[in-house]
């Protein structure tokens, strides 16, 4: 299975993972990472090198983040570079519940973390709507 972690500012992280285990139930190989204030990017990528650690490489890893070009995206890119031999990882900024929820079920039958990362930024974008209210025909 592929493993996730989710990362971003103060207890993000957390919250998501919180949310996702509400929803869906407690996910496999599903890691969250803060970046609480006190943590310097150093502190981040320890954390995000333990998890990936943790959550090993059966079919790759799939780093989630908050925002995009900010410390925890790119710390996990960094991270990717320097692990490359080692760890399939790919990333993702951006992320929202509705897209957490749907890859993680995804997990099941997605093998390719590459795919996967692609389905994350499509389900991303699907779950971004705007109400419009529809206007009564007279």
């Amino acid at each position: 299975m592929i493993g996730m972690i989710v990362t971003g500012h103060g207890s993000f992280g957390t919250g998501m993972a919180s949310a996702v285990k509400l929803l869906a139930g407690i996910p496999e190989k599903f890691m969250a990472v803060d970046f609480r204030q006190e943590d310097s990017a150093d502190d981040l990528e320890m954390n995000l090198k333990h998890a990936v650690r943790e959550i090993g490489n059966e079919s790759g890893i799939l780093i989630l983040c908050d925002l995009v070009n900010d410390t925890p995206y790119r710390t996990a890119v960094e991270l990717k570079e320097k692990l490359a031999e080692e760890y399939r990882i790919e990333i993702v900024g951006g992320v929202n519940l509705g897209m957490l929820v749907q890859i993680n079920l995804a997990r099941g039958y997605v093998a390719n973390v590459s795919d996967l990362a692609d389905l994350a930024v499509d389900e991303g974008r699907k779950q971004i709507l705007k109400y419009e209210e529809e206007e009564e025909n007279s």
